[in-house]
């Protein structure tokens, strides 16, 4: 596995998402299942892996900080602040709050450092500078050692950045969702020596061919089950650029996900996807294609192949999006 950067932060270019062990795509993996295949990733080169104290909540962090306690120094462990997991369910990056928040992080992730800290959603009652000033000071007593921010503006990443610098980036950008390309958020990455963290690289599991529009999506275990893009009807009219995909992967010998992988892992440098899963299978599926060489020619050909077709369906809720900056 090579590496990549993050920052100054150095982890696989490919790193492994923890959210849906706990929650979120479905039911969650049994606690055996999510322990083994984050040790396989482990043991087949994977050395970054994200989750947050969201995810569950608590159960994510939980589940990573056992299953690497045997490798903790091997490995970049990235979680996320940002959210009142109290009564008062909501945005909350007040500076006491992201403290307070980093010692339950700590003690889940059985860890005397965070590797990389991001906020989770961007607080707009709370000045990004204030935010990045808390992460600094967790940053100098040693708890913390590199800042992210998750969906959030160019100009936020900026008054952030100079406040305490930024290593990563995360935000939604697959196949299926390029709006990176468009705001600004790659330019500005670039610029500043800010990597990018893609989450949903495999389009929340919609590049696996395993979507149809009969696929059921249970409202209490999976967010999907709300998006517009995942309702029948997206499905269906989305499938013949699935299928574009499809036909561009079988003359590579690969899987429509790892085309969708290794068009990211083209586009720049300084991108890390964060592809999950709770099956070995689909992990090894995934590694492989860090071995996918996607030519000038390939990248020409997918751009031009899918500039016919359109993307039905927004990436998130309307509620959801309400949090989203860019």
């Amino acid at each position: 596995m090579k590496k990549r950067k993050l920052g100054t932060l150095e982890v696989s270019e490919l790193g492994f998402g923890c959210m849906s062990l706990a929650s979120n795509y479905g039911p969650a993996a049994p606690i055996d299942d999510a322990i083994n295949v984050i040790r396989e990733a482990y043991s087949k080169g994977v050395t970054f892996f994200d989750t947050a104290e969201v995810y569950g909540p608590y159960t994510s962090e939980t589940i990573v900080g056992g299953a690497l306690e045997p490798f903790r120094n091997e490995v970049k462990i990235a979680t996320k602040f940002g959210f009142d997991l109290g009564d008062n369910f909501g945005l909350n990056s007040r500076p006491e709050h992201i403290k307070k928040a980093a010692e339950g992080c700590l003690k889940r992730l059985r860890t005397d450092h965070i590797d990389l800290f991001y906020q989770h959603r961007v607080d707009p009652n709370v000045p990004i500078e204030e935010v990045a000033g808390a992460v600094k000071e967790l940053i100098a007593e040693g708890k913390v050692l590199h800042f992210g921010l998750s969906e959030a503006s160019p100009s936020t990443i900026r008054k952030a950045h100079a406040v305490q610098p930024i290593a990563a980036l995360q935000t939604e950008y697959s196949l299926m969702n390029r709006d990176p390309e468009k705001n600004g958020l790659l330019d500005a990455c670039k610029e500043l020596g800010i990597g990018f963290v893609p989450w949903g690289p495999i389009g929340m599991g919609y590049l696996t061919q395993n979507l149809d529009p009969q696929t059921k999506f249970d409202p209490k275990s999976d967010l999907r089950s709300g998006f517009d893009r995942f309702q029948p009807a997206s499905i269906a009219a989305n499938k013949p650029f699935v299928d574009r995909i499809t036909e561009l992967a079988e003359r590579k010998n690969a899987t429509t996900a790892q085309v969708s992988l290794a068009w990211l892992l083209a586009q720049k440098p300084f991108i890390v996807p964060i592809p999950g899963t709770g099956k070995v299978k689909h992990l090894q599926e995934n590694i492989e294609a860090t071995n996918l060489v996607l030519t000038a020619g390939d990248l020409k050909e997918i751009d031009s192949a899918l500039s016919a077709f359109k993307v039905h369906g927004g990436r998130m809720n309307a509620e959801q999006m309400k949090v989203v900056e860019a």
